[in-house]
């Protein structure tokens, strides 16, 4: 097949996604609402799909399968089993919570909500500065995915900055036009792609190695290590705490935690976390295992490369693999389109208007979220040219970052004796010793970026449990302020 013809598969696959935004643009209304939220109206088809297609990004599609070709099939029980779990539960325990609250005072981002319940601009600008910080290496994670992506479908024809400038061009275009309603409508089919043709993979190279048996028993005897739990690579204290720091960080992700405000109702809610998990494990366990059973094919993988399209054009029809990197660039494109939208309505709602410009007309709020997009995805773009970590590490600083706003959200939402000192200090304490530890890694003063204490447990779960801590210990010692309004989190049928 020739190189044309499968950069055509990608491009045009890419481009299809972009018209079915353009068909939901088309029927949005002009209202912020809308083109953060789409009017609060999104079905469970739609969204338990998108906020599926959102999160399964380039961690998935190559993160997920590079880890497990080194560390093994447990990640199966991590990514799949105790993440899928975790996260519905904490969909129910802070989702509905927040959607029962958004639903009733028309909240549009979390610093929005956190703000005016504790009277405090400083505490929803600071939620907001926290969530975009982190925000930004993931989002140059989908980069650095889709440049790998495209190095290894044309084996280095194209480069790897060619492969991260393209989605880059794309999610801008997609982005500043669509809105949340054409994001949702496209991260469906999307969704449903991804799933499909991530299967469909898996049947066609299991087929060609012998079958399921043929290809575990030659995994086996390739990495013996990889039949038992804490065998593999990484220690069963990392891989717990990496489960519990993920699962709280997604709760905490801007495009996942601005969906808790987007369903129709409740029940909409209820029924999309339910079923979250069985969807998870559909994707995860064909994703994960063709890592790990490509440790007992004959393929060489380079270090740091991506092991999935190396199996693909080992195994399946160029014209396939070339299908599945458009999938997996669907999942980089589902991803990066919800984070820019996300980033700025923080921005726009967050920080420029109550601080900058509380003036602004509806217009100009508009033009501010646009060029905020392309500059975040510009700059996003710059730093992935420099690499600065595997995908696993890269994602892995975002998700525990998230993680440490978990708890004094949660203590914001079922304690109302919570006050803004107590939020403020439960936010930013961890945070700035997150950060130091994260740059210490980057700059060589630790050696890799996995921050882990003894035992391979990860100093992020640490710093979890000091932010629960300082929220509540700083609160007891603290009086509610006058500005704040609890009653607004109290609401009928909690």
């Amino acid at each position: 097949m020739t190189l044309g013809l499968s950069l055509g598969i990608v491009v045009g696959y890419l481009v299809l996604a972009l018209a079915v935004g353009l068909v939901a643009y088309r029927v949005s209304e002009t209202t912020a609402e809308d083109y953060y939220l789409a009017s609060r109206s999104i079905g469970t088809v739609v969204l338990l799909f998108t906020t599926f297609a959102t999160l399964l990004s380039a961690f998935t599609f190559f993160g997920g399968p590079n880890l497990a070709y080194l560390a093994g099939p447990e990640w199966l029980i991590v990514m799949g089993t105790l993440d899928g779990v975790l996260f519905a539960v904490l969909w129910y325990a802070i989702g509905y919570k927040q959607w029962l609250i958004g639903n009733r005072n028309g909240y549009v981002t979390l610093g929005e909500m956190l703000g005016d319940r504790f009277g405090s601009t400083g505490l929803r600008a600071l939620v907001a500065g926290v969530s975009l910080l982190w925000l930004f290496p993931y989002v140059m994670l989908q980069q650095m995915g889709a440049g790998e992506a495209l190095v290894g479908l044309t084996d280095g024809v194209v480069p790897y900055w060619g492969g991260a400038a393209l989605i880059t061009a794309f999610m801008i275009l997609y982005v500043a036009l669509a809105g949340m309603r054409g994001v949702a409508w496209t991260d469906t089919i999307q969704g449903l792609f991804m799933l499909s043709v991530v299967w469909i993979a898996a049947v066609w190279v299991v087929s060609a190695v012998g079958g399921v048996g043929a290809a575990t028993g030659a995994m086996l005897d390739a990495r013996p290590d990889f039949g038992s739990f804490g065998g593999g690579t990484y220690s069963v204290g990392f891989i717990v705490s990496t489960a519990i720091t993920i699962a709280f960080g997604v709760t905490m992700f801007p495009q996942i935690n601005q969906r808790f405000f987007v369903a129709k109702s409740g029940e909409t809610l209820k029924r999309s976390f339910a079923l979250w998990p069985v969807l998870v494990l559909l994707l995860f366990v064909p994703a994960f295992m063709l890592g790990a059973w490509a440790a007992g094919m004959p393929v060489d993988v380079p270090e740091n490369a991506n092991v999935l399209p190396i199996v693909l054009n080992e195994y399946a029809p160029a014209w396939f693999a070339a299908l599945v990197i458009a999938g997996a660039m669907a999942a980089m494109m589902s991803s990066s389109d919800s984070m820019l939208l996300s980033g700025s309505s923080y921005f726009t709602r967050d920080l420029y208007r109550p601080v900058i410009n509380a003036d602004a007309s509806a217009e100009r709020e508009a033009w501010v979220a646009r060029i905020g997009v392309a500059a975040f995805a510009l700059l996003a773009f710059v730093a992935s040219l420099f690499r600065p970590g595997t995908l696993i590490e890269v994602g892995d600083t975002a998700f525990s970052g998230f993680a440490l706003l978990a708890l004094p959200v949660i203590c914001a939402l079922y304690w109302e004796r919570t006050t803004r000192t107590g939020m403020i200090a439960g936010i930013l304490v961890p945070q700035v010793a997150y950060l130091a530890v994260v740059l210490s890694a980057v700059v060589g003063v630790v050696p890799t970026l996995p921050r882990t204490v003894l035992g391979g447990w990860d100093v992020a779960l640490g710093l979890m449990a000091l932010s629960a801590v300082l929220t509540v210990g700083v609160s007891l010692l603290t009086a509610p302020t006058a500005e704040g309004d609890a009653s607004r989190f109290a609401v009928a049928g909690d």
